[in-house]
């Protein structure tokens, strides 16, 4: 069905229409000067010395765990509730995913008590995810982290620019990783960034995004290299110069388009205040955040309540989604399962509700007044 008011909608235009078109005439079209180009303009963001592009975020993810040394039978504390790909890097390396709880319903990221109650001899890293842009506890995860000497990869890819605390999400840990899939903040349908400050660490990234290969084509293209050594055993994670283009148009977009997502998100509270049946996770927060997407968690319901919910919204033209189903919940996650009390009220009770730059007043007014409905219905 065509919905009277989407999730989410691009803010494409005629600059990435012609952004690719330059990119095709310009008859380089794999890993090249867009790609360069749209680094350095990541890390001047982002005010970190290294970023790299990727494949997607998966990939990211994938490379971090990798150059922290994450391997066969190590532990690492992640949450539950994220996109799965957070806890697949894990099992990439023949790591063991720990699931932390959550702090709260009106907190949904990754509790730092839960995550110091299951650090073990084992425990090699932990990963963060910045549910909707929001900021973990990063000072109290930060400080775990040392004691223990841990490493900290966040998975920022709900938060660029988003801050904690005058920081960025994702330059505070060891790696940040972040994603330009088709529904983020930053959209170039596949592909993804990784930030460092750690030279070794970014000098491997490269190595290991292109097969170990000591030079890539466009090197030795441009007469930088006539050769090349296969020194370690890489991937093709590579983003290619047409994706990349587009990101960084995107990426100049930016910030206007995050701040008026905050006068959206803003509008949003004013109206949902009122109503009791709902918790808005974050409401509190008075950081600037991406806003990627505008979650609420029922009050005293169940799954069978929050899909009547759903759909109820849905039948008057409102599409709206669910962030996430629990990963310790699936099938191939059942070795791992954890008891996870918070996460999964939340995870079966949280509503997903449309969040981009140009939402309406008028419509957000509509959506309101349908959940005003239900709830008298």
């Amino acid at each position: 069905m065509k919905y009277k008011i989407p999730l989410f909608q691009l803010n494409f235009d005629n600059q990435e229409v012609d952004a690719v078109v330059e990119t095709i005439r310009s008859k380089w079209i794999s890993t090249g000067p867009k790609c360069e180009e749209l680094e350095r303009c990541f890390a001047e963001m982002f005010s970190v010395k290294h970023a790299v592009s990727m494949s997607n975020c998966t990939s990211a993810l994938h490379l971090a765990c990798v150059i922290c040394g994450i391997g066969e039978g190590d532990e690492v504390l992640c949450p539950s509730l994220s996109f799965v790909a957070s806890v697949n890097c894990i099992r990439y390396v023949g790591a063991i995913p720990v699931f932390c709880d959550i702090k709260g319903l009106d907190d949904m990221n990754i509790d730092p008590q839960d995550i110091e109650r299951k650090i073990t001899p084992r425990t090699k890293a932990i990963i963060v995810v910045h549910i909707a842009g929001f900021p973990c506890d990063m000072d109290e995860i930060m400080q775990i982290a040392k004691k223990y000497n841990l490493k900290v990869i966040e998975d920022a890819c709900h938060g660029p620019l988003s801050e904690y605390k005058g920081e960025k999400l994702g330059t505070i840990g060891d790696v940040g990783c972040f994603s330009f899939f088709s529904n983020k903040n930053i959209s170039t349908g596949e592909g993804g960034m990784i930030i460092t400050n750690n030279d070794e660490y970014a000098k491997r990234i490269r190595l290991l995004r292109s097969h170990g290969m000591t030079t890539m084509s466009y090197q030795r293209a441009t007469g930088h290299a006539t050769s090349y050594d296969v020194v370690d055993l890489g991937y093709n994670f590579r983003m290619d110069d047409i994706r990349a283009s587009i990101g960084i148009i995107q990426l100049k977009k930016l910030r206007k388009d995050l701040e008026k997502r905050v006068g959206v998100r803003r509008y949003y509270l004013e109206k949902l205040l009122n109503i009791k049946q709902i918790i808005i996770p974050f409401a509190e927060n008075t950081e600037f955040v991406s806003n990627y997407i505008m979650p609420i968690v029922l009050k005293d319901s169940t799954i069978e309540k929050r899909d009547a919910f759903r759909s109820f919204l849905h039948e008057n033209g409102i599409q709206t989604s669910n962030h996430y189903p629990p990963i310790h919940r699936f099938s191939t996650y059942k070795a791992y399962y954890a008891q996870l009390p918070i996460t999964e009220y939340v995870c079966d009770n949280e509503v997903t509700l449309p969040m981009f730059a140009d939402l309406s007043k008028e419509e957000i007014d509509y959506i309101v007044e349908t959940i005003e409905q239900f709830f008298v219905g």
